[in-house]
């Protein structure tokens, strides 16, 4: 059976068992033609509770494995998931490419979680793996399939464009009060700050707004970036212990901080010969409700916009109702009590239901994914533009630039 023969159902390995792989689990409760069917991760308790979700989910038999080598060679594996730190991902994709080109493993196709590398040249090697490896390859941008963003990019580029042109402005926004785990603060293992962890996010978001439904990612043409970085809130002496006492002393944004504030602009040039931009802005200095995600689209005559805690659902406690801290309510929840908006199918309203569901059709049946790790580089790239561009103080005019071995100031070694 090759590659491009359709399979009745997709059996899929997780690579990494933590707080992404999680929520990739449960969107796939809404997912047909799909099983999960092993995982790994070198923690055991993490692969065997994650196993055990599986099951309960109903989502297929799944086996852990304490290599990743014994997971691609059972033979019960046709495509990964690479949900794994950022600082592993590339070896990882050096193991799956090795194992499938010595004919030891039958998997055929890859999907590997946002940022796809932390540096441009680490981005485009992953691409060339997987193509070498003759795998199909999909990158995990959920935002893009955020049921807000799918319909509202139809209705305008259907109703409004034809009457009026396309827009000419994206505007992304997505804050939160901080990552899950240590390895996200730390700028080596990470790659960066809050602009490498979440504005891969915003600008891609932004980028697929602005393009034609009919045309590629790469029909807009960028040309140059304008970012700016803080760290605004966790390199405060109470903050910094705060950190320590929560992450480990490895974390320590006295001696080593990473931006947790960063803004940035990138002007791309459309089909017709006009520029177009989109404006981003993430933090993880936001204390709010939880995970706030606004968006915006600007055209001649129209606007779309939203904003994922405008919900409609909400629920009241008084200071009467004390809970246990947690994040049930909606992701990063900062409190327990008050009025709180509920995010009643979140992996729905993020988008990564329709993104699995997307990646497993096309994989099942050997079409090319509508994001593909040529996307995850040109993502990468560019955030490379804009991290040079707050370290120069200077917009970056990005033919004028070889960004490939380009390192953000936070992720080189001290």
């Amino acid at each position: 059976m090759n590659m491009f023969e359709t399979r009745k159902i997709l059996r899929v390995g997780f690579i990494g068992a933590g707080f992404i792989a999680h929520f990739h689990l449960k969107s796939l409760v809404g997912v047909r033609n799909v099983e999960v069917t092993a995982v790994h991760s070198p923690t055991a308790a993490k692969r065997r509770a994650f196993a055990a979700a599986v099951d309960e989910l109903g989502l297929g038999s799944c086996t852990p494995y304490d290599s990743l080598e014994a997971l691609l060679s059972s033979g019960q594996v046709d495509a990964v998931w690479i949900l794994s730190p950022n600082h592993t991902r590339l070896a990882t994709m050096r193991v799956i490419a090795e194992t499938v080109q010595s004919g030891a493993s039958r998997v055929f196709a890859v999907a590997c979680e946002k940022p796809l590398a932390r540096t441009l040249r680490e981005a485009k090697e992953m691409l060339r793996l997987a193509e070498e490896a003759g795998l199909n390859h999909g990158y995990l941008e959920n935002q893009l399939f955020s049921t807000a963003v799918t319909r509202g990019k139809e209705i305008i580029w259907r109703r409004a464009v034809p009457a009026a042109g396309r827009p000419y402005l994206a505007r992304a926004a997505e804050e939160h009060s901080g990552p899950h785990e240590p390895w996200f603060w730390q700028g080596q293992q990470q790659g960066g700050g809050v602009l490498l962890d979440m504005m891969c996010h915003s600008v891609e978001v932004g980028r697929f707004l602005l393009t034609a439904p009919d045309a590629p990612r790469t029909s807009l043409k960028l040309k140059s970036a304008t970012g700016t970085v803080a760290t605004l809130k966790w390199s405060r002496p109470h903050y910094v212990e705060d950190l320590k006492r929560r992450m480990g002393a490895e974390v320590d944004y006295a001696r080593r901080p990473a931006e947790d504030f960063a803004r940035g602009m990138l002007t791309f040039v459309d089909p017709d010969g006009h520029e177009v931009v989109v404006e981003a802005t993430t933090s993880w200095a936001y204390v709010g409700a939880g995970l706030r995600i606004q968006l915006e689209l600007l055209g001649p005559e129209y606007t779309l916009e939203f904003s994922s805690l405008n919900t409609p659902l909400r629920i009241f406690m008084s200071r009467q109702v004390s809970g246990a801290e947690g994040e049930d309510l909606v992701e990063k929840q900062n409190a327990e009590q008050g009025l709180m908006p509920i995010l009643e199918d979140e992996a729905g309203v993020y988008g990564y239901t329709d993104e699995n569901r997307h990646m497993v059709e096309c994989f099942r049946t050997g079409r090319v994914p509508m994001e593909t790790f040529h996307d995850g580089v040109a993502v990468v790239e560019m955030l490379m533009a804009l991290y040079k561009s707050a370290e120069t103080q200077r917009t970056v005019i990005v033919a004028d630039e070889d960004l490939t071995d380009y390192v953000p100031a936070v992720a080189r070694p001290a």
